[in-house]
Formats: C-alpha cells, sequence, structure tokens
C-alpha cells in the first residue's frame, strides 16, 4: 500500500525501470505478480490523488509507458484492462452493456498467452514484415526473426495483404532448448519463457537461433488490402476472423486443448475460465489469464477504445504460477530406486495460494547448465498440483556474494559410490540403498496391495535382516513373523495371506511394483498389455521396446538395461510363485522383416472398449465406487481400451461421476461420448472383478 508522496514516486520509478527492462531486454527485477500488484497500488494513489500524478506514470499507458517504437501502426495496438475476480468481471460486463446500449450476448473467450504482442504484415500472401507493440501507436521492426517463429508462416494459403496480430512466446521444450543453447554459447540463462521470448525477438547477428511461437488473436486491413476483404474484415465477429486466420494457415489457440470458444452470457464466460484454469497445468505454453471480447463487431465499434485499452475486451488474469525468490541451500535425498535427487530449499514465497519452501532442481548436469549458485534470486514456477521447480537464476539480480552448490561425492544416505554415467546420478547400491522406500511402494495399493504391510512393518522387517529384497518378502515364515514385535498370531496370518493373495497379481502390477525407472503405474499396464509375459518382456531389445506406446528412442534402452539388472530379482520372484503373466493380454505375434511399419507387435485388443479412449472423471457409484483410479484404468484396458487422463479430439468415452467438473465440459464441447458410472459398469460387466 502506498502512503504518502515520496512512496508513489518510488512505485512510478520501480514500475517504469521494470516494464522498460522486460520490454528491452528480457529481464526484470520484478515478477509479473509483483508488477500488477505495484500497478494497482499506484493506480489507487492516484484515484485518490489526482492532482499529483506523476508524467511518468505507468497507468493508461500500453507497455507502462517504457518503450518506444519507430514503426507507426495502422491501428493502436493497445493493452488490456486487468479483472482478478467473477465480481469485477461482472462488473466490467455491466460497464459494457450500458457502453452499448444493452446486454451483450455474444462473448469470445481464449486464453491469454504469456508472450509478447507482434504484428506480422503479409503482402499479397508473403510475410514482409515484423513489428512489435512498442508504446501502441508505434513499434519495433523485428523482422530479422522472420522463419524463426513456428506458427507465423512466411507464406499464406490465400495470396491476401493483411495484418495479422498475436503472441509470440516460447512452449516449456522451446524454452527448456534455448536454454541449452545460449548456455552452451557462453551466455546466461533466461529466467522463465515469457522472459526468453522477449529477449530473443529482438536479438539480432547472434551465433545461434531458437525457434519461438506464434498465436494468432486478430486479422485486420492494411492501407492495400482489397476493399472487399478490407470491409469483410470490418464486419466479421472475433470468433470468425479467427477461423479465417487458421483458413490462412496462421496457428492459433484452435490447435491446443484450450481453444476459443463462445459464450452467451457471463456466466458460460465464468464456467470457461475455470475450465481453462483447470487445465493450465498441463499446458505446454504459459498462460496467465483469459481474454474475454464482445465478439460481434458492431459492440466492439460502439464500446470504443481508451487511451491504453479497448472497452471491449478484458484480460481475467489467473493467480500467479511464478515468482522470484531467493535459493538458500540444496538438500541431496535418495529415492527408492537410489536416485540421488537435489532439491532447493527456498526463502518461503506464496504462489497461487500456497507457501512454497522447496523446489526441485531436477539433476546435477541441470545445475550446473543453468549456473544455479547458492544465495541467488530464482524464478519458482508452480502450476495447480505441480511439484514446485527452479526455472533459472535471475542473473542481473546477482551482488557477487552467491557461492557454488557443492555436488556430493559420497552417496548421502548410505556413503556408497555414486554411479555419475548418466544425468539423473545414482547411488551404486541402487534400491538397496532405501530398501524401505522400494518394499513400502511396492506393497501400496496400486502395486502389490500387501494389506499389512506398511512402513512400520517394513522397516521391522529391514532392521531385523529379514528381508533384502522385494522376493524375500514371500519366503517370509510365521516363525520370523511372531518373533517380531507387536506381531500376534492374527496378525502374522493375515500378512502371510495377503502376501500369498499378492503372488497372483497382474503382471501389469508386479512390473510396477519393481519400479523399473522410466515407468509408472500407467507405463507398465501398457507395457504388460504388449508383452503379455515377464518372458516376453525380458526378451525384448530396445527397438522392439519401443513399438510400446509412449516409449521413445531415449526411454527404451533405460528400461531394457533395468530390466537386465534386476534379472537376478525377478529370477527369484518367478521361484517365489509370484505371476508373470498379464491376464488376457497375447504376445505380440512375430513378423517378416519385410512387414509393413507399423504392423508389428500386439494383436488388435478385443472386448466392449476395443480401439477406445476412455477418460474417467468424478466420483464412482455403484459397483464402481471402491476402486481406485489405478483399478479403473486397469478395468478399461482389460475390457480393451485405453486409459487417459485429458480429454481431446481423440477421446472415445468419458465416464463422468458426481462433480465431474471441467472434463465433463469438454467433453460436451467436442461431442465426445458420455457415460454415467452405472451405464459403464454395465458396459463392462463381464471385466469387474
Amino acid at each position: 500500500m502506498i502512503v504518502d508522496a515520496a512512496a508513489y514516486a518510488q512505485a512510478v520509478e520501480d514500475a517504469v525501470k521494470a516494464s522498460a527492462a522486460y520490454y528491452t531486454g528480457g529481464t526484470s527485477a520484478l515478477d509479473d505478480d509483483v508488477y500488477d500488484r505495484l500497478v494497482r497500488g499506484i493506480a489507487a494513489w492516484e484515484a485518490e490523488h489526482p492532482d499529483e500524478v506523476l508524467p511518468d506514470s505507468p497507468t493508461g499507458k500500453v507497455a507502462g509507458g517504457a518503450v518506444e517504437g519507430d514503426v507507426p501502426h495502422t491501428v493502436a495496438m493497445l493493452s488490456l484492462d486487468n479483472v482478478f475476480s467473477p465480481e469485477e468481471f461482472t462488473a466490467w460486463t455491466a460497464s459494457l452493456a450500458r457502453r452499448v446500449g444493452h446486454d451483450v450476448t455474444r462473448f469470445s473467450v481464449e486464453p491469454k498467452l504469456d508472450g509478447l504482442a507482434i504484428a506480422a504484415r503479409y503482402t499479397r500472401g508473403r510475410l514482409s514484415r515484423l513489428i512489435t507493440r512498442g508504446d501502441g501507436t508505434a513499434g519495433e521492426d523485428v523482422s530479422h526473426a522472420i522463419g524463426t517463429i513456428e506458427g507465423l508462416p512466411r507464406e499464406l494459403a490465400e495470396p491476401v495483404t493483411v495484418e495479422v496480430r498475436g503472441e509470440v512466446l516460447m512452449t516449456t521444450a522451446q524454452f527448456e532448448h534455448a536454454n541449452e543453447v545460449r548456455t552452451a554459447h557462453g551466455g546466461q540463462p533466461f529466467a522463465n519463457p515469457r522472459n526468453a521470448a522477449a529477449g530473443t525477438l529482438r536479438a539480432k547477428e547472434r551465433a545461434y537461433t531458437v525457434p519461438m511461437t506464434f498465436f494468432g488473436y486478430g486479422v485486420l486491413p492494411l492501407a492495400d488490402t482489397e476493399t472487399e476483404l478490407a470491409g469483410r474484415l470490418g464486419e466479421l465477429p472475433h470468433s470468425e476472423l479467427m477461423d479465417l486466420a487458421g483458413a490462412y494457415g496462421v496457428n492459433t489457440t484452435a490447435t491446443t486443448d484450450v481453444p476459443g470458444t463462445t459464450a452467451d452470457t457471463a456466466e458460460q464466460v465464468l464456467a470457461r475460465v475455470q475450465e481453462i484454469a483447470a487445465l493450465r497445468a498441463g499446458l505446454p505454453f504459459g498462460i496467465d489469464g483469459i481474454v474475454v471480447k464482445a465478439d460481434l463487431a458492431d459492440d466492439q465499434r460502439t464500446a470504443g477504445s481508451g487511451s491504453r485499452a479497448p472497452r471491449w475486451a478484458i484480460a481475467y488474469k489467473l493467480p500467479a504460477v511464478e515468482k522470484i525468490t531467493r535459493l538458500l541451500e540444496v538438500e541431496w535425498n535418495v529415492g527408492r530406486t537410489g536416485i540421488i535427487a537435489p532439491r532447493g530449499v527456498l526463502e518461503p514465497v506464496e504462489i497461487d495460494g500456497s507457501t512454497i519452501t522447496y523446489a526441485t532442481l531436477h539433476n546435477p548436469a541441470d545445475i550446473t547448465r543453468r549456473d544455479l549458485r547458492l544465495g541467488d534470486h530464482v524464478m519458482v514456477h508452480r502450476a495447480g498440483d505441480v511439484i514446485p521447480r527452479i526455472e533459472a537464476p535471475v542473473a542481473h539480480l546477482r551482488t557477487g556474494e552467491e557461492r557454488a552448490i557443492v555436488f556430493p561425492e559420497v552417496c548421502p544416505r548410505c556413503g556408497a559410490g555414486i554411479d555419475t554415467s548418466e544425468q539423473r546420478w545414482r547411488c551404486e547400491l541402487g534400491r538397496n540403498c532405501h530398501l524401505v522406500a522400494a518394499l513400502s511402494y511396492a506393497a501400496g495399493r496400486d502395486q502389490l496391495d500387501i494389506e499389512g504391510l506398511g512402513h512400520t512393518r517394513v522397516v521391522q522387517l529391514v532392521d531385523a535382516d529379514l528381508v533384502k529384497d522385494l522376493a524375500d518378502l514371500f519366503a517370509l515364515t510365521r516363525e520370523q513373523l511372531l518373533g517380531l514385535e507387536r506381531m500376534g498370531g492374527t496378525s502374522t496370518d493375515n500378512l502371510l495371506a495377503a502376501l500369498e493373495t499378492a503372488k497372483g497379481r497382474p503382471l501389469s502390477r508386479v512390473l510396477c511394483a519393481l519400479g523399473v525407472r522410466g515407468t509408472g503405474r500407467s507405463m507398465s499396464r501398457r507395457i504388460a498389455r504388449y508383452f503379455a509375459t515377464m518372458d516376453a518382456i525380458r526378451a525384448a531389445d530396445a527397438e522392439t521396446m519401443q513399438r510400446v506406446e509412449g516409449i521413445g528412442t531415449e526411454k527404451a534402452p533405460s528400461i531394457v538395461a533395468e530390466l537386465t539388472e534386476l534379472a537376478p530379482l525377478i529370477d527369484k520372484l518367478v521361484a517365489a510363485g509370484v505371476n508373470m503373466t498379464e491376464p488376457g493380454a497375447t504376445p505380440p505375434v512375430a513378423v517378416s522383416e519385410d512387414a509393413e511399419a507399423g504392423q508389428e507387435g500386439e494383436q488388435p485388443a478385443a472386448g466392449p472398449l476395443a480401439g477406445m479412449t476412455v477418460v474417467v472423471t468424478g466420483a464412482m457409484t455403484g459397483v464402481l465406487e471402491k476402486l481406485s483410479r489405478n483399478q479403473m484404468n486397469e478395468l478399461i484396458e482389460r475390457a480393451g481400451g485405453r486409459s487417459s487422463s485429458s480429454v481431446s479430439k481423440k477421446t472415445s468415452l468419458v465416464v463422468a461421476g458426481e462433480n465431474a467438473g471441467s472434463k465433463r465440459a469438454k467433453a460436451e464441447d467436442l461431442g465426445v461420448r458420455l457415460a454415467t458410472p452405472d451405464e459403464f459398469a454395465a458396459l463392462v460387466a463381464d471385466f469387474v472383478e
């Protein structure tokens, strides 16, 4: 809160500096949330002291008044005003209704992409010039970037003269690649994808280039646009302009999981806001809000624009998922497979309603590549339930007092040597380093589901030297168990019965219990369904392993290598009578070398869900009520289908229980078939265990 004129003047100076740093070089001492709150504070103070507004104030100015341009825009390229709550949005719709003289009955709703706005001018279908937004009336010529931006074709599908406006950004994958290339050339890594796009777009005469991505959000005529087309562009609703942009070959959000849609009421808009917000964490690019526009051209003209922003559009800002804080320490933790994972200890920072004190640092190679140091100001990212991660140091805030991060020379848990041959370091003892964690995981509900074998009991067994690996569990005797503290006759018999039951679990559960790196519950099911037997899995080479959906060229060799490493343990499990087959699956049929690509592998699945991709959402009822989500996925695959966690055009069926939420809504938008839990249970009745 700004309390006096001196604090106000300092806030204006800080805001202008931050905006200038971002718009000119892709750096800033402030993260988005801090900048937004700073500008809101400035605006609030100015509203109470209108006679003391400083000329440099960022309020009412495009790009905060921090940048200028030398290429005039044909039509002002404005910013957007913001709202932060349903109440503020509803107030904006009421204000819009007063301006146009009636309730707006058609809105367009699109994700607010977290990048840099540009105008792309096409002359007779060929891309001739790129211009930044600048101060809104003129921008900077960045035509040197033509050819480096995906989604912005050099030539349109039709030879038209138009200007396409949109956002240039870096996807998560592009950002990772950009920082790899940048640091390889001796540069400091960018703090986040938004800053990376801003800096890269303006960079000239670099020794390297990195790709960016464009998403269009507007099409308008130029001075020499054909008369008929110019008139058409002035009358089309925004949603139809986006369809036209897509037809020209320009990338739009229609190709993403959060396509632009239209809504008839404010309530529908707010529902769509929640849907997009729910999908935010899984998107391959950053969004910081949702843009809502009056869709019809007449409503836009009537509402008009101010000096900074159009009055017919608003940005509904979502809670920030990135903040700047300090890296205080690095902890080295050992996982159940022996992986040594670094974790950053942070100066506490609040992100999206949660106080964050730790963040993942991936691996030692990543720390080195990002040039992270203790004491660094770092950009921390957290979206939804995703584990917070450190993006990169904010290098321009360094003071010289930062210290190098010291890597361990021996396993921090047991003192054994470290295998550093791969990016993810591992204790040389592997799973035996953290045997308790490995066994607790294997006994879990979604693996072997051994009732009565909780963490405390596993610790007892390991401390008593009764169990040295997973197979030893199945060799335990009644006498050995009775010798443990607080282990009576009934609990002993129950645990032995549970171990006997666990021997009969499907191969997919056994494979998951082994904890092969690079696999999890879903991947273990796919591998088991494809190969059907453990013998077939162990016989597979890397090339064969890649035939399993989701296993690529990098993951396949490591899976094969780890299965080889696990061979003695698998042999012991077989000797103990543990099941090594997947019910209902058929081993892949070998084909001749000249068979057509794509014909190798398992036979088409049988069952009522054959060839179908099924998504389960909401609370199940009836006979499905007690099934975990993993058990539901197993049921889908036993019935011949493929389970998925997200709804898309490729989804065949969505099983929607109570409180299904955004996935049900998306299925309805896409026209995907819906089923209640009872309807689904009837469909797969023969496969419910």
